[in-house]
């Protein structure tokens, strides 16, 4: 059995006996040491850690900060995604300033508190794991795109892709279940550029935009005659993703008669045109996707059961964007840079009350709802920061539950969610946003268990 490989954190600390109490205190790690910004930078080469705690009292200058704030300057220029969480018992408000301004991940004041430290550390590697995350979806997605181009940070949607990342290499067929707007179709088409298919062609078709007497035609295509009009042979989606991946938007919109044929498809993965005699064989991958029930659909007798059965060798369930806390401002941010560079380039961020607004809103459109109102906010906006009124929203009440306490926390949760999503999970900017302590914070994400 391979031993299992923990993750590498490095302490830069020139007090000996501090570094063997931490190096104890985190035996879940693999803990590497360093004394000074030469150690520092060796290791960090060496060794890559994802987390580094650093006290800036380092020698030659171990009574001052000059010689820690340096070696942080050299760590986020050597590596930019290293969380970096800095350490001082020297001016402690003006030294966090400044650290979180030069890059640091978070800052705590000596002397150290081993419990705190722990979340702050734990909270890091956590934050680290979803950017690698992301960044390697990226690098498999097409364009650079997070899986297909999805953008999420929230533990529903990374669950989504990590189950669709598994299920891309086997030859089976997938359907995609959720509401209008939750990225069915990047979901496919992350799938597909996951898959061996990815040098195959994705053709996508929604079934409930092309009228019923046509949908067969551009599904199965036809020979030359075949009907008033048919002035040339014409191959059909499915012919044309031989190879590849035909994505079927909509299924639940394909009426009763073609699914006898699109069912015969996929038994015996031969297709016949319109007007054709000839069988042809067709290696495509089928993708499905739908917001309507189609079990329901089943027992109402309008979608057959043999075929549902065909379709979805595989389900995946896509939350909406309201059951992606945090995703929404994550979202909201990444469209205004998209479209500010596009459309708008004076217009450099969101103001308290739009993120009020996007945090309080129900989105029922989801993502399309929110990318919508984002490229009209950016055109519309007079100044550099967009407003509620930019988006066209006020926010409301939220009918929660009765009970206080059971309020209180449903209260306590979605704050501390929203503050950390907003601050890409850094504690002092929440703790800041949320108008609480540090510790006070320390202390809620452990009673709700969302330090990691």
């Amino acid at each position: 059995m391979a031993p299992v490989t923990k993750p590498k954190l490095l302490i830069v600390e020139d007090d000996v006996g501090l570094q063997r109490q931490l190096r104890w205190a985190y035996d879940g790690y693999e803990v590497i040491t360093a004394t000074d910004r030469a150690g520092a930078i060796d290791a960090l080469r060496a060794e890559e850690p994802a987390v580094v705690t650093l006290d800036l009292g380092l020698p030659p200058d171990p009574d001052g900060t000059a010689e820690g704030f340096a070696t942080l300057e050299a760590i986020r220029a050597l590596k930019p995604d290293t969380k970096v969480i800095v350490a001082s018992g020297h001016g402690a408000h003006e030294s966090a300033l400044r650290a979180i301004a030069g890059g640091a991940y978070d800052f705590y004041q000596k002397p150290v508190d081993i419990d705190a430290l722990g979340l702050i550390v734990a909270r890091a590697f956590h934050v680290h794991a979803l950017e690698a995350e992301n960044r390697r979806l990226a690098e498999r997605a097409p364009e650079g795109a997070v899986l297909g181009g999805l953008v999420t940070a929230s533990p529903e949607m990374l669950k989504v892709t990590r189950t669709i990342e598994r299920v891309a290499s086997a030859n089976v067929s997938v359907l995609l279940l959720g509401a209008s707007g939750t990225g069915k179709e990047l979901l496919a088409r992350g799938l597909h550029a996951a898959s061996p298919r990815a040098k195959g062609a994705f053709v996508a078709i929604n079934c409930a935009a092309i009228p019923e007497n046509l949908l067969e035609a551009e599904l199965f295509g036809h020979e030359k005659g075949a009907f008033t009009g048919a002035i040339k042979t014409t191959q059909g989606k499915i012919e044309q993703a031989h190879g590849g991946t035909l994505f079927l938007d909509e299924i639940g919109d394909v009426p009763l008669p073609l699914q006898v044929k699109l069912l015969r498809f996929l038994q015996e993965r031969v297709i016949e045109r319109i007007g054709g005699r000839q069988p042809i064989a067709v290696d495509t991958r089928i993708v499905c996707a739908t917001h309507q029930d189609l079990e329901a659909m089943i027992a109402g007798g309008s979608f057959r059961e043999d075929l549902y059965y065909r379709l979805a060798e595989i389900v995946v369930r896509i939350p909406s964007l309201a059951e992606r806390p945090g995703d929404a401002g994550l979202l909201a941010r990444h469209f205004l840079h998209r479209f500010a560079k596009e459309m708008n380039p004076a217009v450099k961020g969101l103001g308290p009350d739009a993120l009020g607004a996007i945090d309080a809103h129900g989105w029922p459109g989801n993502v399309r709802e929110l990318e919508n109102r984002m490229k009209r906010a950016v055109i519309m906006a007079e100044g550099r920061l967009i407003g509620a009124a930019d988006l066209d929203l006020a926010g409301g009440a939220d009918d929660g539950p009765l009970n206080l306490k059971a309020a209180r926390e449903a209260a306590d949760r979605k704050a501390i969610r929203h503050a950390m999503a907003r601050t890409d999970g850094n504690i002092s900017g929440a703790a800041k946003l949320l108008g609480i302590s540090r510790p006070t914070l320390y202390d809620l994400l452990k009673a709700y268990d969302l330090h990691g």
